[in-house]
Parts: C-alpha cells; sequence; structure tokens
C-alpha cells in the first residue's frame, strides 16, 4: 500500500470540471480576440467613403497592419510561450487588441487608422498560440483534437459575431435618431460598443491557473537550439505550414471582401447580408470545428501521425470549387459556396493545429506555433487582400473585384492541397519520432 506522500495530489488541469472551464474560457478569449479583429469588415466601405480612402488603402489596414508586427513577434512570443507564464501574455494579448478596437473608434487618418487595426490583429492573431498551447496542457493528446475544437468553434465564432452583431448594431445606431455616441459616426461608435465588451472579458483570464506542462523532453532549451529543433523537423513542417498559408489566403481574402462584394455587384447594405453571413461563418465554424477534431483524433487513433491530416488533405480539396462563390449569379449560391468554404477551412485550419499539438514536442510547441503565426500572417494576413485588389486592378478596375477574389481563392485553394498532401506522406508517429 503506497504511503500517502506518494500518490500525487489533484492538479487542476486534471478536473474534468477545471478543464472543461479552461477550455471554455479560452474559447470566449479567442471569440473575443476574433470579433475584434473582424469588426472592420462588415462596415469597412462606410469608413472608406467616410476616410475617403482607396481598395489599396483598405488592404493594407486588412492585411499588412495585422502582419507586420504579428511577423517581428511571433517568434520571441512563441518561445516565451515555451518558457514564461501563458496565462500572463494571454491577458496582455486581450489588452492590445481592446486598445486597438477603442483606437479603431477615433482614428482620424489613415496613419492612426493602420496602427489601430495594427494593435486589434496583433492582440487577436498572437493570442491563438498561446491559447493552443495551455489547451493542449489541459488535455491527453489522444483528446487534443476534440478539445482544440473548442478553441476553433470560439474563434469562428468570433468571427460570425463580428459580421452579425456588427452589422446590425451599425443599422440600429445609424437609424438612430438619439444623439451620436461622443458624436461619433456609426461605424465609429460600433467599435466603440465592441472595445467595452472585449474590456469585459479580459476580467474572468484573471482567474485562470496556469496549466503544468506535458511532454517536455528537454525543458528550458536556448532559442538556437529550439530553432534547430524545427530546422529537423522541415520535411514535414515546411509543407504543413504551406497548406494552412493557402487555407489562410482563401478564407481572410473571403472574410475582408465578401461584404464589399455583395454591396458592389449585388446591391446589399449590411442589414441585408449581416444576419446570413454572421450565421454563414458560425455553422461552418461549429460544424467545421466538430469535424476536425474527430477527424483528427479518429486519424490519429488509426494510423498514428499521417492519418491526423487525412481530413486536411481532403477538406482542402473539396474547397477548390468552393472559391467560386464570388461569381455565382444568385445571392444563395454565393452563400452556400462561402459557407462550405469556410467549413473546408476550419476543418483544415483545426487539423493543423492538431498536428502541432500532437507530432511537436512541448518544449517548442510554442516556437512553432509562433513560427506558423508569423507565415500566416505575412502570407495569408499580409499578402491575400492586396493580392485581390492588385488582381482587381489588373482585370480593368473595382468593379472586378468579385472575379480577383475567386481567382486567389481558388489558387490558393490549390496551393494548400497539393501541400497537405505532402505534409501528409511526411508526417511523424508521434512528437519523439525523427522526421
Amino acid at each position: 500500500m503506497p504511503s500517502d506522500a506518494a500518490v500525487p495530489a489533484p492538479t487542476a488541469e486534471v478536473r474534468p470540471t477545471r478543464t472543461a472551464l479552461g477550455l471554455i474560457l479560452l474559447a470566449l478569449t479567442i471569440a473575443s480576440g476574433a470579433a475584434m479583429q473582424g469588426s472592420f469588415s462588415p462596415v469597412q466601405e462606410f469608413a472608406k467613403a467616410d476616410m475617403g480612402l482607396s481598395d489599396l488603402q483598405i488592404s493594407m489596414v486588412q492585411g499588412l497592419a495585422a502582419s507586420i508586427p504579428v511577423a517581428v513577434l511571433s517568434i520571441p512570443l512563441g518561445w516565451l510561450v515555451d518558457h514564461t507564464t501563458r496565462v500572463r501574455i494571454l491577458i496582455a494579448m486581450a489588452v492590445v487588441w481592446t486598445l486597438g478596437t477603442l483606437g479603431t473608434a477615433f482614428a482620424d487618418s489613415f496613419g492612426l487608422l493602420f496602427v489601430a487595426r495594427m494593435l486589434a490583429g496583433l492582440g487577436a492573431t498572437c493570442c491563438l498560440p498561446v491559447a493552443i498551447s495551455i489547451a493542449a496542457d489541459l488535455c491527453l493528446p489522444h483528446r487534443r483534437g476534440r478539445s482544440l475544437l473548442l478553441l476553433t468553434m470560439g474563434k469562428v465564432g468570433g468571427q460570425a459575431g463580428a459580421f452579425a452583431i456588427g452589422g446590425m448594431l451599425f443599422s440600429v445606431l445609424a437609424a438612430s435618431t438619439a444623439a451620436p455616441l461622443f458624436g461619433l459616426t456609426a461605424w465609429r461608435a460600433t467599435h466603440v460598443w465592441f472595445a467595452v465588451g472585449s474590456a469585459a472579458l479580459i476580467l474572468p483570464l484573471f482567474f485562470l491557473a496556469e496549466p503544468t506542462r506535458k511532454e517536455v523532453s528537454k525543458p528550458g532549451a536556448a532559442l538556437g537550439i529550439s530553432l534547430q529543433e524545427l530546422w529537423e523537423r522541415r520535411r514535414f513542417l515546411a509543407p504543413l505550414f504551406i497548406g494552412q498559408v493557402g487555407v489562410v489566403m482563401a478564407d481572410v481574402s473571403a472574410g475582408v471582401w465578401a461584404a464589399p462584394v455583395l454591396m458592389r455587384n449585388y446591391g446589399l447594405q449590411p442589414a441585408d447580408f449581416a444576419g446570413w453571413m454572421g450565421l454563414a461563418f458560425l455553422v461552418a465554424g461549429v460544424f467545421g470545428a466538430v469535424l476536425g477534431g474527430f477527424a483528427a483524433d479518429w486519424g490519429h487513433k488509426r494510423y498514428p501521425g499521417k492519418g491526423i491530416l487525412i481530413g486536411a488533405v481532403i477538406a482542402s480539396g473539396l474547397s477548390i470549387p468552393m472559391a467560386l462563390f464570388p461569381i455565382m449569379p444568385q445571392v444563395a449560391g454565393f452563400g452556400v459556396l462561402l459557407s462550405l468554404l469556410l467549413l473546408c477551412g476550419t476543418i483544415a485550419g483545426l487539423i493543423t493545429a492538431t498536428a502541432i499539438a500532437v507530432l511537436v514536442p512541448n518544449e517548442i510547441r510554442g516556437l512553432c506555433l509562433g513560427a506558423f503565426v508569423v507565415i500566416g500572417a505575412l502570407v495569408g494576413l499580409g499578402v491575400a487582400p492586396t493580392a485581390v485588389t492588385l488582381g482587381s486592378t489588373l482585370l480593368g478596375g473595382e468593379d472586378k473585384l468579385g472575379l480577383a477574389l475567386t481567382i486567389t481563392g481558388v489558387a490558393t485553394s490549390i496551393l494548400a492541397f497539393v501541400a497537405f498532401f505532402m505534409a501528409w506522406r511526411a508526417a511523424p508517429k508521434s512528437a519523439s519520432d525523427a522526421v
């Protein structure tokens, strides 16, 4: 009979109730960040007219503003995630995106708007590797796909809320006869209310406990050693990153330019599409998270290692025809294909995160996720929106935005399919296996 001292005391991370509460809180935090990052999209046409901006400037605000600081900070942030208290980093990121959202409301020039959206995008994007690292240590490896689906659902819930709540709130504020909030126009006042909600959601994070790290084989490894370990896994990680970048490019382009296409090509206003477009993000995200989580866990159990990526290969292949949504003759076709594209993107994104959480050692997991965010930010966020704008210019002008969005979506989806197939072939069986 072992002594009491030999029996480990129960910890917060192994109690199902506390684990579930921790994952729900992480999901709410990611939802808040995603909503703050996406809050500008449903009202950007009004901001463009109000501030006299061009499509190119809007693409920079929506793309480069988020990608530049993320690209600079994600690697050191990833290292900090592996070596410091992650909950504190998460709180700091939430404060950053809240300030960025509030700054959006009061920006009176392109430069100030760029900085404000930079802060909103920085916090929302950089919180993902932090949250995934915490969530991975709250769960056992064979349950991480299903656990991370809660985080994915939080992200898509935030994106859906940005369109649904943002569009409806804007419509209410625009139609109101009451005195404007702080004398602000409707699109600016919308961002004030978003910032208030975000600030309220920061408070519960102070009750989130830091979980014990699992699967650490080389604790305290220097940055150079950690980078060397990532390089040794390049045959698997490089195509995995490229595949997810392709998915991010397609999804970001759709998220940024779908609303302008609906307004320009189909003659709709935010009140006409805010509800169903928000629902499309939500439904695609919920079903995509569930399908992706179960597909990753089933695949890894059936075919250890490689099996995790089967769902990503299939989803990225199906997304190719779905990228034709901007040139559908009817709004109904537009909505259906957009929803399916987002569904496939959610599946692939969750499976990618699960693959990193399962097949990459803990001591370099945060750094790996940070590198993943850098590449995604530089290409997915930074290049995709501007590529669509430049494409429409080459095709004849801003009225060709829908065709340019279609070409970008199809090309990036093909890239994702090929890359995920290569990652599937090179995947190790576990985090401890050589690649």
